[in-house]
């Protein structure tokens, strides 16, 4: 079993326990992962990428929290809709090197389509 799997199930679990089920349709798991992402980059506003880098411990801590706040959310949707996380990220990494050959993007932001 995966550690995504193992994750996948302690949630669930979690979740029955407090009968959460009936809350966690697709929709609200969406919005609620938004916010988490939302809170994680709360915590990077205002920053410059010097400071985005070295955060205090306290700081890394709270961050830390929040990224595990967006991943159990993620996980969990995909529970919901039977995505297979680590089957849709490989699917998407050859997408993404399709639309950004390494000759094209390398050293560079723009867009696929401005490639």
């Amino acid at each position: 079993m995966s550690t995504l799997e193992t994750l996948r199930d302690t949630v669930r679990t979690f979740a029955a326990e407090r009968d959460w089920d009936q809350f966690h349709s697709p929709k609200n798991l969406a919005m609620a992962l938004s916010v988490e992402a939302s809170e994680l980059l709360e915590h990077f506003q205002w920053l410059t990428e010097e400071q985005s880098r070295q955060l205090s411990a306290d700081k890394l801590a709270e961050v830390k929290h929040e990224m595990a706040d967006v991943l159990i959310y993620l996980v969990r949707l995909a529970d919901k809709l039977n995505v297979d996380l680590m089957t849709a990220a490989s699917e998407k990494i050859v997408l993404n090197g399709q639309k950004y050959p390494a000759d094209k993007a390398k050293g560079t932001m723009k867009k696929y389509s401005e490639l």
